[in-house]
């Protein structure tokens, strides 16, 4: 099957995703439009990216028939309403995380997506990378023992973005930087969270700026999570088990793995495999799916993306972070 991609939205996270396609096209894999509100914006974009097709509006890509794929690369606050746009134009969709601003968005657009048997994943690439295989295999192995406990961080300089400020943009750390650190935690331990808490300082503006959050399972399993916008961190997670630990580098797109025993000594390491960027994952994983006539990728089923969306609903409403439209419509 040749997968024709329509990106819709002309931003940077766009311009990585074209990127990132434009090396795959050996894989029957390409990017054969943008669009973008405004003409000569999505005309510079293709012109930039060796793109064919530039719409200056979305409903105009939308009517494209030989798009297959539609990869949504808006704001948060825009992700639903840009979904529900491209599945009722019967494509498949594979939506930038933040999945949604809420469970009760994620629950509309994945109940759309089966209803009318199109694909819908969430792009959030950690979960489709080979480290989480990796990760997995050491957890299984039991060299770690029982595994009790992870800590993992994310953050960078980015308070001053925009759409990071803004509540009418869902800005904020949580839906931003935030779900890595509880995607990760998730992937470790499973999705069964009894419980999420957290404490939060806000911008002016209103919007979650810095984090800590910790999560609980109910077999006593624990998480302490950090996210901020406010400058960088290490970017680490650490697993810990009863006979040692595993150090992941970089949570956002692991870099390499390494593996300590009771006594703190590195035992082993384990290199993530050479990569374009890292989204080359999650548009394999999308053709898989389509391929085999899937509404989700296995690798974030749309009862997780829910889930995560829930949890951060919880945490929302304990900081009382609210967005103008509380974009629970």
């Amino acid at each position: 099957m040749k997968l024709n991609i329509g990106i819709l939205g002309a931003g940077k996270i766009a311009a990585k995703m074209a990127n990132t396609v434009a090396a795959m096209r050996e894989e029957d894999v390409q990017v054969l439009a943008v669009a973008a509100r405004e003409l000569p914006r999505a005309q510079a974009f293709a012109a930039a990216h060796g793109i064919p097709r530039a719409y200056g509006s979305y409903e105009a890509m939308l009517s494209d028939t030989e798009i297959n794929l539609v990869y949504v690369a808006t704001p948060h606050s825009h992700h639903a309403a840009h979904t529900q746009l491209c599945l009722a134009a019967g494509k498949h969709v594979l939506c930038e995380k933040a999945f949604t601003v809420n469970e009760t968005q994620a629950k509309r657009v994945t109940t759309m997506a089966r209803e009318k048997g199109l694909l819908l994943a969430e792009a959030i690439w950690t979960r489709y990378m080979p480290s989480r295989g990796l990760i997995d295999e050491i957890i299984a192995s039991g060299q770690l023992g029982t595994v009790h406990s992870l800590q993992a961080n994310l953050g960078y300089p980015i308070w001053e973005v925009e759409r990071m400020r803004e509540p009418n943009l869902a800005g904020g750390s949580l839906l931003d930087l935030g779900v890595y650190p509880i995607n990760f935690a998730m992937m470790a331990f499973g999705d069964d969270v009894a419980e999420i808490t957290g404490q939060a300082c806000l911008l002016e503006t209103g919007v979650d700026a810095v984090e800590n959050i910790t999560m609980r399972w109910a077999d006593g399993r624990q998480a302490c999570l950090h996210a901020t916008m406010m400058g960088p961190t290490d970017r680490s997670g650490v697993i810990y088990g009863e006979k040692g630990y595993l150090l992941v580098q970089n949570i956002n797109n692991p870099e390499k793995l390494e593996v300590y025993d009771a006594g703190h000594h590195l035992v082993y390491s384990v290199p993530v495999p050479q990569q374009i960027s890292g989204y080359e994952y999650e548009v394999r994983a999308c053709k898989r799916a389509i391929e085999q006539g899937l509404c989700e990728c296995p690798e974030m089923p749309h009862e997780t993306s829910c889930r995560v969306m829930a949890l951060a609903d919880r945490l929302r409403r304990q900081w009382g972070v609210n967005f103008p439209q509380q974009i629970e419509a």
